[in-house]
Order: structure tokens, then C-alpha cells, then sequence
């Protein structure tokens, strides 16, 4: 397969357009502004020339910000008809070229490198790799590959395709895909299950039909799947975000959830009750970078399903403060009193780039909710609101460069 495009052979020597990205659309989404008048230049691009894949990309970003999820899918599908690798380059001198393995799908399919490479001297190629196709027997130039794609169930098996055809390449490769699939919510739950110092709850994967069968039994939850009991949190299988998550008291409240979501497939945990001492929800975002952690933010709310979009960080300044607090003192606090479960996570899952959603029980264990190497790490928020987060940020950026550095020494 021809790495540079596909589809129309014209298209090939076609002069591309400068992709805007995810990061700068994101910003742009971000800071309120309307994206519907560049959707459209995008779509008068695209009706001018055929063979515009940028647009049609960039297209794709702004209509799922928009929240038209299918119609982006379908036009990124059409944009991937014409090509499959699409460039980011450095804002200054490229020192480093990364190439990044991606997989089509919505924005929390990839990880969202264009974030981690703002404004650096790394420049980003996607390669766009589709299920059941053969991989490319030519790459595009790059000094160190980084496997982009998400856990999910639509894209394990490329995933499984990727891990059984990396071993011969002769450029370094960051976060192996068999070990991106460990990131499971089941397999997470093997992989740390009475480890001291972490908490994670079990989490079992059943489909309407087998819930529906157990609450016709009428039966205890235990006995459907040992270790479960009520109070319970359930979402949609492969969804983010908290979309489809509720806690679920009682069988008479799973049954209102099922009427109430289009789902066919569910995962299911034990709800832990992670309240402060104050009866306050805190969750915690952290990157380990080569084992070292960074503190990514900190949401705080009443309410324990917390989304840092939603826990109201803006409309408060105490909040702030205590973030900016656990982000100034994350080294010698938060850090140093999880060492050794931050350890066991690095070597647990063997990656040299993840991102972990977290909290603290009141008993002080380290309960994870989910490790993804594809969650956003960003600098979107504004600096006037946020003065301690940049500082934050550009240690993360500059340890994932420093990162993906010694993996180009290493491979020469």
C-alpha cells in the first residue's frame, strides 16, 4: 500500500494544504468561539478541489467539537479515501520527527499529541492505519514511532495486528500495542487487584441481555459476579467522558438505567466512595513519563462523577487554590506519598507514556479509575484563571520530549 495516499493516483503528487489540527480547533472550541464559519471555508475548500484531504480533516475535528459525531466520522472517513498521512511540522527547526500510528475513529480514539507538541521542534506525521488492511511496507521518514491508538473494542484487533508485525522495524517504537491493550478496564482490574497501596474496582463486561436475565432472577448481585454488590457504577462499553456513567443503587434503579440507554454492551463496577473527610469528590489526572509522575490537574466536586469540564474550577477560586496547591507541592506530596503505587503502575503496564485518572481513599490508597495513554494532557485553560498550570504543562512537555529523545539515541 502506498503510504503517501490512496484512492485517486493524482493525489498522490496533489500540493496539500497546512492542517489547522486538533490542538489549535480545540483552543478555538475551548475558548467559545464559533467554529461554524471555518467548517464552512472547509466545505468551499472541499467543493473546490477533490482532493483536499486537510479539509476535509479539519472538517471532520470541527464537526465532532460540534458534537456531530457521525457526520464528522463519515467525513473523516472521506478524507482517509484520499490519503493517509497528514503532517504537523514543527512550529520551529525540526529536531525530531515523530511518527504517529493512529487508527480512524472520534477524538478519544488517538491520543492527542498535537497538545504535547505545541510550539516544540518535533514534527508530527499521522499515519492513518485501517482495520484488515495490510500494514504499509514503506513508512514515511521518522526518526521514532509512537502507537497512538486507544484501548477500545473496535480497535483491538488492529492493535493485535500492529503487535505481531512491529519486531523487525529498525526505528524505535514508544508504547508497544501489547501493552496498550493491558489498558482494558478488565485487564487493568487483573493487573492491580490486591496490590498494597491501590485500589481499583472490579469491573466485569455484560451485555443487556445478561442483565436483564439477572434481574429477572431476582437474585443477589454477588451471585451473578462474585464481588459486586450495590451501590454500582455502569456506562456503555467504549464510552468516555462520562457519557451513559451513572451509579445505580438498587435493582429497581438498573432497571430505569437500562430503559434508559440505546447500549447493547455495559461495563459494571462496585462503586468506592472516595469523599474526603469534608464529604468533597477530588480526582486526580497524572502522566507518568519514563516512571516519573507529573501532575496533570486536579478537579474537585460535590458530586462523585467529576470531569474537570464540569466540576466548576472557573466559577471558583478556592478550588483553584487547592489545585494549584497539589500542582506546586505535587513532588514532595502526592507524588512521595504514592511512590511505590506509581511505581507498580510503571511496571505493571510497561509504558512509557500513561495517563492515569485517579483519587485517594480516606484510608490514603490510591484508587484508580482508568489508565489511557490516549487522554488529553493540554494548556488550553487561560492563564489569567490558571497561572499555576503552564508551569505544570511545559514540564510534561518537556519530559515527553526529553522522552522521546533518548528513544532516538537509543535506536542509533
Amino acid at each position: 500500500m502506498n503510504t503517501v495516499s490512496v484512492g485517486d493516483p493524482s493525489a498522490e503528487h496533489h500540493p496539500s494544504q497546512r492542517l489547522l489540527g486538533l490542538a489549535y480547533l480545540m483552543r478555538a472550541a475551548f475558548r467559545g468561539d464559533d467554529l461554524m464559519p471555518l467548517a464552512q471555508s472547509m466545505m468551499e475548500r472541499a467543493a473546490r478541489d477533490e482532493f483536499d484531504a486537510e479539509a476535509l480533516f479539519d472538517l471532520s475535528t470541527i464537526l465532532q467539537l460540534q458534537g456531530i459525531r457521525d457526520v464528522g466520522l463519515a467525513t473523516l472517513d472521506l478524507a482517509l479515501q484520499i490519503k493517509r498521512v497528514f503532517e504537523m511540522p514543527a512550529s520551529r527547526p525540526p529536531a525530531i520527527r515523530l511518527l504517529a500510528l493512529m487508527a480512524p475513529g472520534d477524538l478519544m480514539v488517538n491520543a492527542p499529541l498535537p497538545f504535547l507538541l505545541e510550539d516544540s521542534d518535533i514534527s508530527l506525521t499521522m499515519l492513518y492505519l485501517v482495520p484488515g488492511e495490510p500494514l504499509p511496507a514503506q513508512l514515511p521518514e521518522h526518526d521514532v514511532a509512537f502507537v497512538a491508538i486507544s484501548e477500545t473494542t473496535q480497535t483491538h484487533d488492529l492493535l493485535e495486528q500492529l503487535a505481531g508485525s512491529m519486531n523487525s522495524w529498525d526505528r524505535p517504537v514508544l508504547i508497544r500495542p501489547e501493552r496498550i491493550m493491558l489498558t482494558s478496564r478488565a485487564k487493568t482490574y487483573d493487573l492491580l487487584k490486591h496490590t498494597p497501596g491501590i485500589r481499583v474496582a472490579q469491573t466485569v463486561q455484560a451485555s443487556r441481555v445478561q442483565l436483564q436475565e439477572m434481574l429477572a432472577g431476582d437474585g443477589p448481585l454477588q451471585a451473578w459476579s462474585s464481588g459486586l454488590a450495590y451501590p454500582i457504577i455502569i456506562r456503555p462499553v467504549d464510552s468516555h467522558a462520562g457519557h451513559g456513567l451513572e451509579k445505580v443503587d438498587d435493582a429497581a434503579g438498573l432497571v430505569a438505567y437500562l430503559r434508559g440507554q440505546a447500549e447493547d454492551e455495559f461495563f459494571v463496577s462496585r462503586f468506592i466512595d472516595y469523599s474526603g473527610a469534608d464529604g468533597w469528590f477530588r480526582k486526580y489526572r497524572v502522566v507518568l513519563i519514563d516512571g516519573v509522575p507529573y501532575a496533570g490537574h486536579m478537579g474537585v466536586s460535590t458530586h462523585w462523577m467529576i470531569h474537570y469540564l464540569n466540576a466548576g474550577m472557573t466559577e471558583s477560586a478556592a478550588k483553584r487554590a487547592e489545585e494549584e496547591q497539589f500542582m506546586r507541592d505535587f513532588d514532595l506530596d502526592f507524588a512521595t506519598q504514592h511512590a511505590a503505587a506509581l511505581q507498580t503502575l510503571h511496571e505493571r503496564f510497561g509504558l512509557e507514556y500513561l495517563v492515569i485518572d485517579c483519587a485517594q481513599t480516606i484510608e490514603g490508597d490510591l484508587l484508580v479509575f482508568e489508565v489511557d495513554p490516549g487522554a488529553v494532557v493540554h494548556a488550553m485553560d487561560p492563564e489569567e484563571m490558571f497561572p499555576y498550570k503552564r508551569p505544570a504543562m511545559r514540564k510534561i512537555f518537556a519530559a515527553f520530549r526529553m522522552m522521546l529523545q533518548r528513544a532516538v539515541q537509543a535506536g542509533t
